[in-house]
């Protein structure tokens, strides 16, 4: 695939000389947050990155061609412009087939991080099993199912079915590791009530676990869950107040698929005044500093 792939020279020099390197999603700069907010974020998050010694490799699909570790021009371009696709793992043939612009999701990203030897990748929430009496699952999930790779995340988005996703982790042995917590957190909420396989509370914890799986030959993920920071999760009741109010919208205004989860986290900030988009930023930058300490002692070994 190297006729299709740009990898920048931070990235590619950092890895021919297995120094770290954390993967970060664009999908959350092209449709997760709002506008100032999601280029600031994205700034943000490769700042810590590079303050914890590794080298930030933001995924997206710029004229067709995958690219793993963008510029501030490309990072703009993916933040600004009203074109740029959210593109999964099944889009990726497509986008590079017809020179789409995009804008790469957990799935994809965690697909092209791998195949150019990335290790460990940072995000805020995973997808994962829908609400509703279909069966629809997010390509996140599978694609967690076999790519082994570490992956830090605030569990999944609040907006989902939590207890089937986690149900779905299991039946695939998707090992969910709660980092410094014991259940696995909810997105803008530390705590859910569903149990983690394992507590781990460092990086050295984090690969001991993570060595022993490619060890064994397991080919699946580690699924490292860190509780959004105390001072910025929003009180449960609020979440459920709206949450509730805010599927009402979505079901009388008819939006489903891949459009629901975006509509969903968006009327959620303006419901609750700003404080789940708070939360959101706090986590991924949180996530971003968990997931580069984890690359740093990866590469130290």
């Amino acid at each position: 695939m190297k006729h299709n792939l740009i990898i920048s020279p931070e990235v590619e020099s950092a890895l021919a000389a297995n120094r770290p390197v954390v993967a970060l999603e664009s999908t959350v700069i092209a449709h997760g947050l709002p506008r100032p907010r999601n280029l600031e974020t994205a700034r943000s998050l490769e700042r810590i990155v590079r303050d914890e010694g590794a080298s930030p490799a933001t995924i997206a699909v710029l004229e067709g061609k995958l690219c793993v570790g963008l510029d501030q021009n490309q990072i703009e371009r993916v933040g600004n412009d009203d074109d740029i696709k959210k593109i999964s793992t099944r889009d990726l043939a497509v986008a590079v087939a017809r020179g789409w612009n995009g804008a790469t999701t957990v799935a994809s990203t965690l697909w092209v991080a791998h195949r150019v030897g990335i290790h460990v990748f940072a995000t805020g929430g995973i997808g994962g099993v829908h609400r509703g009496p279909l069966p629809d699952v997010s390509a996140d999930l599978p694609e967690l199912a076999h790519t082994p790779m570490i992956v830090v995340c605030s569990g999944a988005k609040i907006v989902l079915d939590l207890p089937a996703t986690r149900e779905w982790l299991e039946t695939h042995a998707v090992t969910v590791v709660g980092y410094g917590c014991d259940e696995m957190p909810a997105f803008y909420a530390r705590q859910s009530g569903l149990p983690v396989d394992a507590r781990c509370d460092s990086p050295q914890e984090v690969l001991k676990l993570f060595r022993t799986q490619r060890d064994l030959g397991i080919g699946t993920a580690l699924l490292v869950t860190v509780p959004v920071p105390p001072a910025a999760e929003v009180p449960q009741a609020l979440l459920n107040k709206i949450l509730n109010e805010s599927l009402g919208d979505a079901e009388q205004s008819k939006i489903n698929g891949r459009d629901l989860t975006p509509f969903l986290l968006a009327r959620m900030a303006e419901r609750s005044e700003g404080a789940t988009l708070h939360a959101n930023i706090a986590l991924l930058e949180n996530n971003a500093r968990v997931a580069a300490q984890i690359a740093r002692e990866l590469t130290s070994l």
